[in-house]
């Protein structure tokens, strides 16, 4: 028998950095998502006759190849038994996983490989063992535990987590352009979650919790009433702030590059020259994304052309 599940990746407009407690991941800081549909994760799960759980990279159509290094493959499967543990399963698995954008490289792709892990395992387990179908809050609960952005992957398009409890919330522009400018769609050397650890070393951490907070208090009124720039200049607030804790703390690291600046400047550029645009958010990665309302599809297009020579864009519109 044979399991299918898929979750989609999300962006965070305003950060989910730093814990409160690691091992149940606890975020220190409410964060906001827009959930990124066409970014997804695709998860087979069948029963192995061996004696522990595989991972193998899934072949599907439009694909980008999988492989996990070591510590991701088992990371990875500490997940799948913690959710065996849950229901007190004993039977091992093998899992098939694959996406359709680049993993491990700063787009959110451990949020949607987690969110669609634990779909599939629990699908699987529910039917074995015959027990109900668990909820969307009881399944986000679980993906949270083996990466705490994954919860916000149950939720659309618009997700704030804040401790233990994850939600969609109902805001305008429900449906927003979106693109990723892909820098550099290399495995990045310092992970998210040792980013987590790391920047409780800088001094700027001390107060994070309430800087963000209180961003995410104007940005959710900027975007409840509409103030689409308002809404840009506090995300922009955010990537700066984040990125700043990164390059601050005692041993200072980063993931911006020459390439991502001159994305974001040039994005700036547009904006005092028109005094509107896309607003622009990164990760924990040097890739850029943008969003855009629905009638700003013609700059979009414009920003595709003149990005596209120079990097992958990957893009939810046609």
């Amino acid at each position: 028998m044979k399991w299918s599940a898929s979750a989609p990746a999300n962006i965070a407009l305003i950060k989910y950095m730093g814990k409160l407690d690691g091992n149940k991941n606890l975020p220190l800081n409410a964060s906001l998502s827009y959930t990124l549909d066409h970014c997804r994760t695709f998860v087979e799960v069948e029963i192995s006759a061996g004696d522990s759980d595989i991972w193998q990279p899934l072949n599907i159509k439009n694909s980008y190849p999988m492989q996990l290094s070591e510590t991701g493959k088992l990371r990875f499967l500490k997940h799948l038994k913690l959710l065996k543990d849950h229901f007190v399963c004993n039977i091992n698995f093998l899992i098939k996983s694959a996406n359709n954008f680049p993993a491990d490289c700063g787009l959110a792709s451990s949020a949607s490989s987690y969110a669609a892990l634990t779909k599939a395992a629990c699908l699987a387990i529910a039917e074995i063992k015959q027990l109900p179908a668990l909820s969307t809050v009881e399944m986000a609960g679980l993906s949270q535990l083996g990466s705490g952005s994954s919860c916000r992957s149950f939720y659309e398009p618009w997700c704030i987590w804040h401790e233990n409890t994850v939600k969609q919330i109902e805001l305008p522009f429900q449906k927003l352009l979106h693109q990723v400018i892909v820098i550099n769609n290399e495995k990045k050397l310092i992970s998210s979650s040792e980013a987590h650890k790391l920047v409780q070393s800088s001094a700027l951490y001390l107060h994070r919790k309430e800087r963000s907070e209180q961003r995410l208090e104007e940005l959710l009124l900027a975007l409840v009433n509409k103030h689409w720039k308002q809404s840009y200049i506090l995300c922009w607030q955010e990537v700066w702030d984040m990125h700043s804790l990164f390059e601050t703390s005692a041993k200072p690291f980063g993931y911006m590059t020459d390439l991502s600046l001159k994305v974001i400047n040039s994005i700036r550029n547009l904006w005092e020259k028109h005094d509107d645009g896309p607003i622009v958010t990164m990760d924990a990665g040097p890739n850029v994304h943008l969003l855009y309302r629905e009638d700003q599809r013609a700059l979009a297009d414009t920003i595709q052309e003149l990005m596209k020579s120079e990097f992958a864009v990957i893009k939810n519109y046609e």
